[in-house]
């Protein structure tokens, strides 16, 4: 019988909600811990900028067993995310499994000797520490804002102008009547472009470094899921360890491929009016495709059009009294300075030597199907696997995790298979696909099939395709038939 174990789980968003229900249904005693007052991580309302929405359409932004409102929009607004993953965590009980206000300040190995982690947790002013068989660290990729400076700014900042990350800007009104400038190229440097011209900002300049591609909801008229999220589209990009087999297909259709890629580009270039603001890549999107791909922002080259937004390719410089100095040697006017420049990756409360043995030296992660190192027993990830369908990417691999820790995947790796795998992922990346390398490489985009095909053959499901071949091949991921491929593999309760 599979022992019952005590199991933290670390994070109270999209991936610690999967976490918490996959070890809670094994039988596992599941302790939670959010550090915020609220769940929903990234999609709490307080870390929401205004006019938030998903980037991936809703039948591919939901859990197996639960999908959105027939009443929400393809692509809902924040509130309407947070509101769906309550009504998640409602179905399953969820929130009597969780601590809220409650941060993890250190994770270390047990002092007793006994297999897993001690962590020392701090709420309302109270410290203790806690011993636990497994922890789950769901913290996802967004946790920890990614904070820069630049010369000049406590002096821009002394004359009653603002600097804030992305994050804090919660309130449209902060932005009316005053010269607006914002740092970034991705979605949520765009989206608040857009708002903030919106929203009576007297002018909005957006800084970005490089152009890279991006994808409009509807490319020619076609909503671009059935056009991207396709296991035939997916087969095109160059993956990890190819089949002879797949190799001789790949080389077969390369003319075929690159056509299709070129078209693509053409589209795009056309639909977005790409070369008359400058932001035509030079790297060919296929090379490009990762969890980076932004989505376009509705509104965006509007806004380029109508000279509410104007572009500017550069960066910061430094700060003057009024006003941003750019590398290009331009001056913007600026009152309120926003910076979009991501989130830091890590998990900076686990001891040191285990971030040495996580992290390699060019920031890429040592990582068994973006889970799990064998180096760090007792433990794993949700949420590290960043897809374009994040909800069930975390759910798929929290199933994946419980049976790991349980030792009961059909396909229970070796420390010897794992580090293997992570040697011929680690150089996959570095030598064969560099756009991989985002986010650490922990990126499961664009082989999201590939991925899941992965952990259903390991978890030993007998169902792994859609029964329809034609639907599988050209269709996008679809949730509820992955949830009846997890509910194929072995079932079990630990006692």
């Amino acid at each position: 019988m599979t022992k019952r174990k005590n199991v933290a789980v670390i994070g109270g968003g999209v991936s610690g909600l999967a976490a918490a229900k996959a070890f809670d249904e094994r039988g596992h005693r599941v302790f939670g811990f959010e550090r915020s007052h609220d769940f929903g991580g990234v999609w709490e309302l307080s870390r929401s900028y205004p006019g938030v929405q998903t980037q991936s359409p809703k039948d591919l932004y939901r859990y197996t067993d639960l999908a959105m409102p027939d009443e929400y929009p393809e692509w809902p607004k924040g509130p309407q995310v947070h509101a769906y993953l309550h009504a998640y965590a409602d179905k399953h009980k969820l929130a009597r499994l969780f601590q809220l206000n409650t941060n993890v300040q250190s994770m270390d190995r047990r002092n007793d000797g006994l297999p897993g982690w001690t962590l020392t947790l701090e709420a309302a002013g109270k410290t203790w520490t806690q011993d636990f068989d497994f922890v789950a660290v769901c913290t996802g990729q967004f946790s920890d804002k990614n904070i820069i400076t630049h010369p000049g700014q406590d002096a821009f900042q002394a004359t009653g102008r603002d600097v804030i990350h992305s994050s804090e800007y919660t309130d449209p009104t902060t932005v009316t009547g005053k010269n607006v400038v914002v740092l970034g190229g991705s979605k949520s440097a765009t989206d608040i472009a857009v708002n903030a011209a919106a929203n009576g900002a007297k002018s909005v300049t957006l800084v970005y470094r490089e152009p890279v591609w991006r994808v409009p909801y509807f490319v020619g008229g076609i909503n671009f899921k059935r056009l991207l999220y396709m296991r035939a589209q997916e087969q095109q990009f160059n993956g990890w360890s190819p089949s002879p087999l797949g190799k001789a297909l790949f080389t077969a259709f390369k003319p075929l491929i690159w056509a299709n890629f070129r078209g693509l580009e053409t589209l795009l270039k056309l639909q977005l009016g790409l070369k008359k603001w400058d932001m035509v890549p030079d790297t060919p999107i296929e090379k490009d495709a990762s969890c980076s791909l932004p989505i376009v922002t509705p509104g965006l080259f509007e806004g380029f059009k109508d000279g509410s937004i104007k572009p500017v390719r550069g960066s910061f410089e430094r700060y003057e009294e009024d006003q941003i100095v750019l590398t290009n040697g331009e001056k913007v006017p600026c009152d309120l300075s926003i910076l979009a420049v991501g989130w830091k990756l890590g998990v900076p409360y686990l001891a040191q030597e285990y971030q040495d043995k996580l992290i390699e030296h060019d920031g890429q992660y040592r990582v068994y199907r973006l889970a799990v190192n064998p180096d760090m027993p007792d433990m794993g990830f949700v949420g590290f696997n960043s897809s374009f369908c994040t909800i069930l990417s975390a759910e798929m691999i929290a199933n994946w995790l419980v049976r790991y820790a349980d030792g009961k995947l059909a396909n229970q790796p070796s420390d010897e298979d794992m580090n293997r795998n992570i040697e011929e992922m680690l150089d996959w990346r570095r030598k064969e696909r560099p756009a991989a390398k985002v986010y650490g490489g922990l990126c499961s985009a664009p082989f999201h099939f590939r991925h899941f095909d992965e952990l259903l053959s390991d978890m030993g499901a007998g169902k792994t395709k859609r029964s329809n071949p034609i639907a599988e091949q050209f269709s996008y991921p679809d949730a509820a038939s992955y949830g009846e491929s997890l509910a194929s593999a072995p079932q079990y309760t630990a006692g």
